[in-house]
Protein backbone atom coordinates (compact mmCIF):
# COMPACT_ATOMS: atom_id res chain seq x y z
CA UNK A 1 0.00 0.00 0.00
CA UNK A 2 0.75 3.49 -0.77
CA UNK A 3 0.86 6.48 1.94
CA UNK A 4 0.51 9.34 0.89
CA UNK A 5 2.18 12.23 2.64
CA UNK A 6 1.51 16.21 2.54
CA UNK A 7 4.23 18.94 2.14
CA UNK A 8 3.16 22.00 4.08
CA UNK A 9 5.56 24.13 2.69
CA UNK A 10 4.08 26.76 0.66
CA UNK A 11 0.64 27.28 1.78
CA UNK A 12 -0.76 30.59 2.70
CA UNK A 13 0.09 31.61 6.06
CA UNK A 14 -3.41 32.54 8.25
CA UNK A 15 -3.14 33.81 11.71
CA UNK A 16 -6.40 34.88 13.94
CA UNK A 17 -5.93 38.17 15.50
CA UNK A 18 -4.33 36.72 18.13
CA UNK A 19 -5.33 38.12 21.84
CA UNK A 20 -8.67 39.45 20.60
CA UNK A 21 -11.99 39.18 21.38
CA UNK A 22 -14.37 38.08 18.48
CA UNK A 23 -18.44 37.82 18.00
CA UNK A 24 -19.26 34.19 20.36
CA UNK A 25 -21.91 33.32 17.32
CA UNK A 26 -18.64 32.98 14.80
CA UNK A 27 -16.48 31.28 17.46
CA UNK A 28 -19.37 28.65 17.74
CA UNK A 29 -19.01 27.93 13.89
CA UNK A 30 -17.31 24.25 13.13
CA UNK A 31 -13.55 24.34 12.25
CA UNK A 32 -12.39 23.87 8.70
CA UNK A 33 -12.04 20.21 8.31
CA UNK A 34 -9.17 18.29 6.01
CA UNK A 35 -10.28 18.72 2.79
CA UNK A 36 -12.73 21.40 3.51
CA UNK A 37 -11.28 24.59 1.80
CA UNK A 38 -12.23 28.11 3.63
CA UNK A 39 -13.49 30.92 1.49
CA UNK A 40 -10.54 33.46 1.58
CA UNK A 41 -12.35 36.39 1.89
CA UNK A 42 -13.74 35.31 4.78
CA UNK A 43 -10.34 33.74 6.26
CA UNK A 44 -9.12 37.33 6.08
CA UNK A 45 -12.32 39.28 7.61
CA UNK A 46 -11.45 39.87 11.71
CA UNK A 47 -13.51 37.60 13.75
CA UNK A 48 -14.11 38.45 17.25
CA UNK A 49 -15.25 35.82 19.94
CA UNK A 50 -15.34 36.08 23.59
CA UNK A 51 -13.56 32.24 24.35
CA UNK A 52 -16.42 30.43 26.33
CA UNK A 53 -14.41 28.72 28.61
CA UNK A 54 -12.06 31.37 30.04
CA UNK A 55 -13.45 32.46 33.64
CA UNK A 56 -13.65 36.11 33.75
CA UNK A 57 -12.70 37.82 37.25
CA UNK A 58 -15.73 40.18 36.80
CA UNK A 59 -18.63 38.99 34.85
CA UNK A 60 -19.18 42.09 33.43
CA UNK A 61 -16.26 41.91 31.24
CA UNK A 62 -17.62 39.45 28.84
CA UNK A 63 -19.93 42.05 27.17
CA UNK A 64 -16.94 44.19 26.00
CA UNK A 65 -16.08 43.12 22.99
CA UNK A 66 -14.98 45.77 21.01
CA UNK A 67 -11.67 45.25 23.64
CA UNK A 68 -8.37 43.72 22.61
CA UNK A 69 -6.99 41.01 24.96
CA UNK A 70 -4.17 39.33 25.82
CA UNK A 71 -3.72 35.88 26.91
CA UNK A 72 -0.29 34.14 28.02
CA UNK A 73 0.12 30.30 29.78
CA UNK A 74 1.85 30.36 32.48
CA UNK A 75 3.59 26.82 34.18
CA UNK A 76 4.05 27.25 37.65
CA UNK A 77 6.68 24.47 39.72
CA UNK A 78 8.41 24.26 43.37
CA UNK A 79 11.80 24.12 44.37
CA UNK A 80 11.45 20.43 43.21
CA UNK A 81 10.70 21.45 39.75
CA UNK A 82 7.35 19.64 39.93
CA UNK A 83 4.09 21.42 38.90
CA UNK A 84 1.78 23.31 41.04
CA UNK A 85 -1.52 23.31 40.63
CA UNK A 86 -4.99 24.37 42.29
CA UNK A 87 -3.59 28.19 41.76
CA UNK A 88 -6.24 30.53 42.25
CA UNK A 89 -6.41 33.76 40.25
CA UNK A 90 -5.44 36.38 43.39
CA UNK A 91 -2.08 34.07 43.52
CA UNK A 92 -0.88 35.94 40.39
CA UNK A 93 0.60 39.14 39.18
CA UNK A 94 0.68 40.31 35.97
CA UNK A 95 2.91 42.99 34.28
CA UNK A 96 3.15 44.89 31.07
CA UNK A 97 6.12 46.62 30.16
CA UNK A 98 6.21 46.61 34.09
CA UNK A 99 2.90 48.05 35.24
CA UNK A 100 0.90 45.81 37.27
CA UNK A 101 -2.46 44.67 35.23
CA UNK A 102 -5.46 43.08 36.93
CA UNK A 103 -6.29 39.56 35.73
CA UNK A 104 -9.34 39.81 33.50
CA UNK A 105 -9.41 36.35 33.00
CA UNK A 106 -8.17 32.53 34.59
CA UNK A 107 -8.14 29.31 33.38
CA UNK A 108 -6.90 26.17 34.83
CA UNK A 109 -5.88 22.89 33.50
CA UNK A 110 -8.50 21.07 35.39
CA UNK A 111 -12.34 22.63 36.37
CA UNK A 112 -15.33 20.70 37.70
CA UNK A 113 -13.66 17.59 37.08
CA UNK A 114 -13.10 18.42 33.43
CA UNK A 115 -9.23 18.61 32.11
CA UNK A 116 -8.07 20.83 29.81
CA UNK A 117 -8.14 20.06 26.17
CA UNK A 118 -5.33 20.04 24.28
CA UNK A 119 -4.00 20.14 20.51
CA UNK A 120 -0.51 18.65 20.03
CA UNK A 121 1.92 18.20 16.80
CA UNK A 122 4.93 15.54 16.96
CA UNK A 123 7.16 16.63 14.40
CA UNK A 124 9.96 14.20 14.21
CA UNK A 125 13.92 14.73 12.67
CA UNK A 126 14.54 12.14 9.89
CA UNK A 127 17.93 13.32 8.65
CA UNK A 128 20.55 11.71 10.61
CA UNK A 129 21.24 7.84 10.91
CA UNK A 130 18.57 7.44 13.47
CA UNK A 131 18.42 3.50 13.87
CA UNK A 132 14.93 1.25 13.35
CA UNK A 133 15.88 0.33 17.11
CA UNK A 134 15.50 4.17 17.99
CA UNK A 135 12.28 4.62 16.35
CA UNK A 136 11.20 1.47 17.45
CA UNK A 137 11.93 2.74 21.17
CA UNK A 138 10.43 6.36 19.96
CA UNK A 139 7.40 5.21 18.91
CA UNK A 140 6.19 3.12 22.33
CA UNK A 141 7.34 6.29 23.92
CA UNK A 142 5.10 8.43 21.71
CA UNK A 143 2.12 5.98 22.14
CA UNK A 144 2.93 5.95 26.13
CA UNK A 145 2.20 10.04 25.63
CA UNK A 146 -0.82 9.53 23.64
CA UNK A 147 -2.07 7.62 25.94
CA UNK A 148 -1.15 9.41 29.14
CA UNK A 149 -3.34 12.22 27.24
CA UNK A 150 -6.20 9.84 26.52
CA UNK A 151 -8.49 11.02 29.80
CA UNK A 152 -8.78 14.56 28.26
CA UNK A 153 -9.96 15.78 24.78
CA UNK A 154 -6.38 15.40 22.88
CA UNK A 155 -6.03 15.62 19.39
CA UNK A 156 -2.63 14.57 17.79
CA UNK A 157 -0.80 14.81 14.72
CA UNK A 158 2.38 13.61 13.29
CA UNK A 159 4.60 15.32 10.87
CA UNK A 160 8.61 14.20 10.11
CA UNK A 161 11.11 16.55 8.97
CA UNK A 162 14.47 16.72 7.14
CA UNK A 163 14.48 18.07 3.82
CA UNK A 164 11.54 18.57 3.81
CA UNK A 165 8.11 18.84 5.66
CA UNK A 166 5.94 16.16 5.39
CA UNK A 167 2.53 15.44 7.45
CA UNK A 168 1.98 11.71 8.62
CA UNK A 169 -1.07 12.26 10.16
CA UNK A 170 -3.72 15.11 10.57
CA UNK A 171 -5.19 15.56 13.64
CA UNK A 172 -7.03 12.71 15.46
CA UNK A 173 -7.56 10.90 19.04
CA UNK A 174 -8.33 7.61 17.34
CA UNK A 175 -5.51 5.08 18.31
CA UNK A 176 -5.95 3.47 15.23
CA UNK A 177 -4.58 5.94 12.86
CA UNK A 178 -2.04 7.07 15.53
CA UNK A 179 -0.75 3.72 15.22
CA UNK A 180 -0.14 3.29 11.35
CA UNK A 181 1.71 6.66 11.57
CA UNK A 182 3.66 5.34 13.89
CA UNK A 183 4.68 2.58 11.63
CA UNK A 184 5.24 4.46 8.77
CA UNK A 185 8.08 6.35 10.51
CA UNK A 186 11.02 3.90 9.49
CA UNK A 187 10.06 4.76 6.01
CA UNK A 188 10.71 8.07 6.22
CA UNK A 189 14.13 9.32 5.30
CA UNK A 190 14.47 13.07 3.60
CA UNK A 191 18.17 13.80 3.03
CA UNK A 192 20.72 15.46 5.11
CA UNK A 193 19.14 18.89 6.14
CA UNK A 194 17.45 19.78 9.08
CA UNK A 195 14.80 22.24 8.39
CA UNK A 196 13.52 21.90 12.11
CA UNK A 197 12.23 25.95 11.95
CA UNK A 198 10.38 25.50 8.84
CA UNK A 199 8.75 21.72 10.83
CA UNK A 200 8.16 24.18 13.89
CA UNK A 201 6.75 27.20 11.44
CA UNK A 202 4.74 24.50 9.83
CA UNK A 203 3.02 22.41 12.81
CA UNK A 204 2.00 26.17 14.35
CA UNK A 205 0.00 26.50 10.80
CA UNK A 206 -1.59 23.20 11.21
CA UNK A 207 -2.47 24.09 14.82
CA UNK A 208 -4.46 27.57 13.38
CA UNK A 209 -5.99 26.07 10.40
CA UNK A 210 -6.50 22.68 11.70
CA UNK A 211 -7.24 22.16 15.39
CA UNK A 212 -10.53 23.50 16.77
CA UNK A 213 -9.41 26.62 19.35
CA UNK A 214 -12.12 25.44 22.02
CA UNK A 215 -13.34 21.61 22.82
CA UNK A 216 -16.14 21.54 25.10
CA UNK A 217 -16.23 25.20 25.97
CA UNK A 218 -12.83 25.15 26.92
CA UNK A 219 -9.88 26.77 25.56
CA UNK A 220 -7.62 24.25 24.11
CA UNK A 221 -3.43 23.60 25.16
CA UNK A 222 -1.99 23.64 21.14
CA UNK A 223 2.09 22.55 21.84
CA UNK A 224 4.35 21.51 19.18
CA UNK A 225 6.63 18.12 20.35
CA UNK A 226 9.92 19.00 18.04
CA UNK A 227 12.03 15.26 18.40
CA UNK A 228 15.42 15.91 16.91
CA UNK A 229 19.46 16.45 17.59
CA UNK A 230 18.87 19.97 17.74
CA UNK A 231 20.97 21.14 15.24
CA UNK A 232 18.83 22.76 12.50
CA UNK A 233 20.23 23.39 8.86
CA UNK A 234 19.00 24.78 5.76
CA UNK A 235 15.39 26.73 7.12
CA UNK A 236 13.91 28.98 5.04
CA UNK A 237 12.40 30.53 8.07
CA UNK A 238 14.22 32.67 10.76
CA UNK A 239 14.09 31.63 14.54
CA UNK A 240 13.09 35.07 15.55
CA UNK A 241 9.81 35.01 12.75
CA UNK A 242 8.51 31.44 14.15
CA UNK A 243 8.81 32.60 17.88
CA UNK A 244 6.65 35.49 17.35
CA UNK A 245 4.21 33.30 15.32
CA UNK A 246 4.07 30.90 17.73
CA UNK A 247 3.53 33.19 20.45
CA UNK A 248 0.38 35.00 18.40
CA UNK A 249 -0.84 31.48 18.16
CA UNK A 250 -0.84 30.75 21.69
CA UNK A 251 1.66 27.22 20.80
CA UNK A 252 4.14 26.17 23.45
CA UNK A 253 7.35 24.61 21.49
CA UNK A 254 8.76 21.42 23.46
CA UNK A 255 11.87 19.83 22.21
CA UNK A 256 13.30 16.13 22.69
CA UNK A 257 16.85 15.84 22.19
CA UNK A 258 18.11 12.86 21.06
CA UNK A 259 21.34 11.11 22.17
CA UNK A 260 21.83 8.34 19.03
CA UNK A 261 22.96 11.70 16.60
CA UNK A 262 26.22 13.80 16.79
CA UNK A 263 25.20 16.26 19.80
CA UNK A 264 28.05 17.14 21.40
CA UNK A 265 28.76 15.98 25.21
CA UNK A 266 30.78 17.92 27.76
CA UNK A 267 33.02 16.32 30.33
CA UNK A 268 31.83 17.08 34.11
CA UNK A 269 33.17 16.09 37.00
CA UNK A 270 30.69 13.57 37.69
CA UNK A 271 28.90 13.07 34.76
CA UNK A 272 28.39 13.54 31.17
CA UNK A 273 25.84 16.92 30.61
CA UNK A 274 24.70 18.34 27.33
CA UNK A 275 26.07 21.14 25.79
CA UNK A 276 23.33 23.77 24.49
CA UNK A 277 22.44 23.17 21.02
CA UNK A 278 21.82 25.62 18.48
CA UNK A 279 18.20 24.65 18.58
CA UNK A 280 18.85 25.35 22.87
CA UNK A 281 20.37 29.16 22.06
CA UNK A 282 17.32 30.56 19.48
CA UNK A 283 15.34 30.60 22.55
CA UNK A 284 12.41 28.73 21.04
CA UNK A 285 11.66 26.58 23.81
CA UNK A 286 12.17 29.00 26.19
CA UNK A 287 10.11 31.81 24.76
CA UNK A 288 7.15 29.72 23.91
CA UNK A 289 6.58 28.66 27.49
CA UNK A 290 7.89 24.78 26.42
CA UNK A 291 11.10 22.94 27.83
CA UNK A 292 13.74 20.99 26.50
CA UNK A 293 14.95 17.15 27.79
CA UNK A 294 17.62 15.33 26.78
CA UNK A 295 16.83 11.49 26.14
CA UNK A 296 20.11 9.89 27.23
CA UNK A 297 18.73 6.25 28.46
CA UNK A 298 17.23 3.74 26.05
CA UNK A 299 13.91 4.02 27.41
CA UNK A 300 12.54 7.10 26.49
CA UNK A 301 9.00 6.47 28.15
CA UNK A 302 9.21 7.88 31.60
CA UNK A 303 10.73 11.08 29.97
CA UNK A 304 7.61 11.09 27.54
CA UNK A 305 5.38 10.41 30.63
CA UNK A 306 6.89 13.55 32.41
CA UNK A 307 6.71 15.73 29.36
CA UNK A 308 2.92 14.95 28.93
CA UNK A 309 2.88 16.04 32.33
CA UNK A 310 4.76 19.28 31.48
CA UNK A 311 2.66 19.99 28.53
CA UNK A 312 -0.45 20.22 30.69
CA UNK A 313 0.41 21.72 33.51
CA UNK A 314 -0.43 25.50 32.61
CA UNK A 315 -2.29 28.26 33.55
CA UNK A 316 -4.45 30.51 31.34
CA UNK A 317 -4.14 34.44 32.40
CA UNK A 318 -5.50 37.21 30.35
CA UNK A 319 -5.31 40.93 30.50
CA UNK A 320 -6.71 44.20 28.89
CA UNK A 321 -4.13 46.41 28.08
CA UNK A 322 -4.74 50.08 28.24
CA UNK A 323 -6.18 52.19 25.69
CA UNK A 324 -3.39 53.90 24.45
CA UNK A 325 -1.32 50.42 23.71
CA UNK A 326 -4.42 48.30 21.58
CA UNK A 327 -3.49 49.98 18.71
CA UNK A 328 0.19 51.40 18.66
CA UNK A 329 1.77 48.45 16.58
CA UNK A 330 4.64 48.04 19.36
CA UNK A 331 6.12 45.28 20.75
CA UNK A 332 4.93 45.14 25.24
CA UNK A 333 6.70 43.21 27.15
CA UNK A 334 4.57 40.29 29.88
CA UNK A 335 5.45 38.84 33.03
CA UNK A 336 3.51 36.57 35.44
CA UNK A 337 4.60 36.26 39.12
CA UNK A 338 3.78 33.18 41.30
CA UNK A 339 3.97 33.02 45.40
CA UNK A 340 6.90 33.10 46.84
CA UNK A 341 9.23 30.30 46.27
CA UNK A 342 7.47 29.15 43.01
CA UNK A 343 9.11 29.51 39.88
CA UNK A 344 6.87 30.88 36.53
CA UNK A 345 7.72 29.73 33.06
CA UNK A 346 5.32 31.41 30.19
CA UNK A 347 4.56 30.92 26.92
CA UNK A 348 5.67 34.71 25.52
CA UNK A 349 7.67 37.41 27.15
CA UNK A 350 6.12 39.88 25.01
CA UNK A 351 3.46 40.70 22.40
CA UNK A 352 2.54 42.60 19.61
CA UNK A 353 0.34 45.59 19.51
CA UNK A 354 -2.21 45.94 16.13
CA UNK A 355 -1.56 49.15 14.38
CA UNK A 356 -3.72 51.57 13.63
CA UNK A 357 -4.83 49.72 10.30
CA UNK A 358 -5.82 46.56 12.46
CA UNK A 359 -2.75 44.76 11.62
CA UNK A 360 0.01 43.40 14.01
Amino acid sequence: MIHSVVDLRGRKWLLPLCGTLFILALFASPPVSQGQQEDPAKAQRPRRVIPPDIQPADPEDVLRVDTDIVLVDAMVTDAQGQPVRNLQAKDFKLYEDGQERSVAFFNVEKRSGVKRPVSIVFALDVSGSMSSEEIERLTAAMRVFTQRLSDRSSLFAIMTFGMNVHLLQSFTNDPRKLARAFDRLSHENNGLSTHAYDAVDDAIRLLVRNAPRTRERRLMKRAIVVITDGFPVGDTVAPETVIERANMADVSVFTVTLPSYSRLLAQTSNAHAPLPTPLDVSGLVEKTGGTNVYATDKDYEPLFKALAEEVTSAYVLAFYPPEEKRHDGRVHTIRVEAPPGLQVRQSRLDYRAMDGSGKK
